[in-house]
């Protein structure tokens, strides 16, 4: 199994007040296939996470990178083709959603670590079928 990961949760991962922050940590850590991390969604969470907990955070995220939590996946040439194709259908997401989106294809995956169930329950992956949101869809067995 592969798990594609969006921002929402590891802002949470980084935030020592935030409530979802032990369960996020948990579902990483006890992740039985690889933890994909879309490169421009390292970029929007090291972001966030300097502005809204700081530099502090900022550099245990850095680590984390460094250290091969994630495996940071940038997207080729024809891959940036299916999210302009993708975004031509569903406009406004942008890239770091088109990024999750492009990546669990080409992973064969529709498992998602997200906290942004609007954007992602609206769209179908590229194969067809739905998205599993964690950790939404666990809670709802």
């Amino acid at each position: 199994m592969t798990l594609v990961v969006d921002a929402g949760p590891l802002i949470a991962m980084a935030d020592g007040q935030d409530p979802d922050r032990a369960l996020v940590r948990r579902l990483i850590e006890n992740e039985p296939g690889q933890v994909i991390l879309p490169a421009y969604v390292a970029t929007e969470a090291d972001y966030m996470i300097a502005q809204r907990i700081g530099s502090h955070a900022e550099r245990i995220f850095l680590h984390d990178l460094a250290s091969g939590t994630y495996s940071v996946q940038g997207l080729t040439e024809e891959e940036y083709q299916l999210a302009v194709e993708f975004d031509q259908d569903h406009p406004g997401m942008g890239l770091a959603d088109l990024s999750v989106i492009v990546l669990a294809a080409r992973y064969r995956t529709r498992r998602i670590l997200t906290f942004d169930e609007r954007d992602f329950r609206r769209v179908r992956p590229l194969d067809g079928d739905s998205f599993f949101l964690l950790p939404a869809d666990l809670e709802r067995g």
